[in-house]
């Protein structure tokens, strides 16, 4: 293969190569504490029971914000807790990096295919060979 087409097919395998590796630079730097339930989106007590059930010594908290056990004591007064006045956030962290796993496979293999071409270019194992003229007979 001539050495102009050689280094133009390197330079576009290089290319194609930085693609998928800076994504997957970029999606495997990410922070992860960004997963959680922004404050303003808390859910509710109420509505996070398929989620999570919270037990304060062995009683179901709904129990006992129902009965009015529960109290606040500030520094001049205590109010009841009632069940509006819980709210919750998640980590979601684990359903995230699960759903993440296919994509970033897909890149690391597209990263590997694209270097593999390289090194096979570089190296010249791409033989350029001319076609040979019918030999009349």
């Amino acid at each position: 293969m001539p050495a102009r087409v050689r280094m133009l097919f390197a330079t576009i395998t290089i290319v194609l190569f930085l693609i998928p590796a800076l994504a997957l630079y970029g999606d495997l730097s990410k922070r992860a504490d960004i997963w959680w339930t922004p404050r303003p989106l808390m859910v509710p007590l109420t509505k996070a029971t398929d989620r999570v059930e919270v037990y304060v010594r062995g009683q179901p908290l709904e129990a006992l914000l129902g009965a009015g056990q529960l109290r606040v004591i500030d520094e001049t007064s205590g109010s009841v807790l009632a069940t509006s006045d819980i709210a919750l956030r998640f980590n979601n962290w684990d359903r995230v990096r699960a759903q993440r796993i296919p994509t970033l496979l897909g890149y690391a293999a597209v990263c590997g295919a694209t270097f593999v071409l390289f090194l096979l270019l570089v190296t010249g194992r791409f033989a350029y060979r001319r076609e040979k003229e019918a030999v009349a007979v």
